[in-house]
């Protein structure tokens, strides 16, 4: 699970709502999918050029952070390793992509389903919410330890 962070859980609301707002979502586009998304967040970096930067290796999020290789300098792995940077895992990267981490949609309202469609702008967007509280618990956790 991601490291917890205020600049983390800051990225995952402002990327809820960006996708709430209408922005342009493709879950076949690298740059316009989930973690194309999440990525223009955290880098600044544009929709297209993120799916560029992607298709040099090729798959998915999931696949191409399979492949993460930190000293290879393709421009991919820059880019993962950004996210890495903050606070993400690799497993994260992959979750994201596929709406599955049973650790975050144990935080979704119970007003949605467990399983969420991977390719749906809402449940994108409920999801980086879910997220974002799940973090928001964990990271008060551990200003509580750090008090003791």
């Amino acid at each position: 699970m991601a490291k917890p962070s205020t600049h983390l859980i800051k990225a995952l609301i402002d990327t809820a709502k960006r996708l709430d707002s209408g922005a342009s979502y493709s879950w076949g586009h690298l740059g316009k999918c989930n973690c194309g998304h999440l990525t223009q967040t955290l880098t600044g970096v544009s929709p297209d050029e993120i799916h560029r930067k992607a298709l040099s290796r090729g798959g998915d999020w999931g696949e191409v952070s399979d492949d993460y290789c930190p000293t290879s300098g393709m421009p991919v792995d820059q880019l993962i390793r950004t996210l890495l940077s903050e606070g993400l895992l690799l497993e994260d990267i992959a979750h994201l992509e596929e709406l599955d981490d049973p650790k975050v949609l144990a935080h979704l309202p119970t007003s949605l389903p467990r399983h969420l469609k991977r390719n749906d702008r809402e449940h994108a967007a409920a999801y980086f919410r879910a997220w974002a509280s799940l973090l928001r618990t964990n990271l008060a956790m551990a200003n509580e330890g750090a008090i003791r």
